[in-house]
């Protein structure tokens, strides 16, 4: 059995379908939409029994990116929303599929999808989209609008870590949390872009749009045109600020191994001293002399002076 199953005729009076095999109920100047779960046992059988071969085929896919193509006189739809439900993150998104044609919505998901949520609502309210341009249209405004209010709160995190961002603190704890995020919108909203620009066209082409609703549906692409845009930016603005902490950090080290490396040298000749005049041999100078240990000294505060001198002179301090 479907989720819901609506007819809805051309003033925009939603209707619940009880059989929803019986197409002679199908207002004439209306459209019937259809909406399964992929975990409905008998889904398989009736799109075996309903959808022409390739699209059921797209309908069923377990794994599916944004499309939109022409098939025949209808259009196969797969589209992306953020995940609002309480088993994963936003940036999991989920899949919307669809097969329309022409009086027919054939709607499956596998994940609750808020925005088809929202057109079931509004049908069992008892209004809904008009015209199957109408709903295209409002399911993509709707998918779209929650996807841009993720990607701007993105932003705005971004910001405020190019704000406060002190090499002296480290990186934020959810530094690579935000860069996952924003990987994984880019990933499905590039290929959605493309999508909703091809569904401008086709709604005019297939379903009689009218002027206003194309416009419309135009400006869904431009929003999403916008958000892919942002989400490059995101991740150009993240790796920069990625690249100036180790920047920053590998120069504290190298000065760090600079100081190290200096003192190694100063004291160097001191050690070789210390080292040769340690050994416990016979014939060493200086054994009956009460001097022996003061010359020693001199000797090394000597050699000290003229390792700095030398690294001075080449211009290493």
């Amino acid at each position: 059995m479907p989720i819901c199953a609506f007819d809805i005729s051309s003033d925009g009076v939603a209707r619940p379908v009880m059989d929803i095999d019986d197409r002679a109920a199908v207002p004439a100047r209306g459209y019937r939409w259809v909406h399964f779960d992929r975990a409905d046992s008998d889904l398989d059988h009736w799109i075996a029994d309903n959808v022409p071969e390739l699209p059921g085929q797209a309908l069923l896919q377990s794994q599916t990116r944004p499309r939109c193509d022409r098939q025949n006189d209808g259009l196969i739809l797969n589209l992306r929303g953020v995940n609002l439900n309480a088993d994963g993150p936003a940036d999991q998104m989920v899949a919307v599929r669809l097969w329309v044609c022409a009086q027919t919505i054939v709607t499956v998901r596998m994940r609750k999808v808020f925005a088809l949520d929202d057109l079931r609502q509004s049908c069992a309210d008892g209004t809904g989209p008009d015209s199957i341009a109408s709903f295209l249209l409002s399911l993509s405004e709707k998918l779209m609008g929650r996807v841009q209010d993720v990607v701007f709160g993105l932003a705005d995190r971004v910001e405020d870590i190019e704000d406060t961002h002190s090499t002296a603190q480290g990186l934020p704890e959810d530094m690579g949390d935000l860069q996952r995020q924003a990987i994984r919108l880019h990933r499905y909203l590039s290929p959605q872009k493309a999508a909703l620009h091809r569904l401008t066209d086709a709604v005019g082409d297939l379903f009689a749009a009218s002027a206003h609703q194309q416009a419309h549906q135009r400006e869904v692409s431009n929003q999403t045109t916008l958000l892919v845009e942002e989400l490059e930016a995101l991740k150009g603005r993240l790796a920069a600020v990625q690249d100036q902490h180790d920047s920053a950090h590998n120069a504290a080290q190298n000065g760090h191994a600079y100081v190290l490396s200096i003192v190694a040298a100063v004291f160097l000749p001191l050690g070789f001293l210390t080292g040769l005049f340690g050994v416990n041999v016979g014939g060493m100078p200086g054994l009956d002399n009460p001097l022996a240990f003061l010359w020693l000294c001199f000797v090394m505060v000597g050699s000290a002076l003229l390792a700095v001198v030398i690294l001075r002179l080449k211009k290493w301090i």
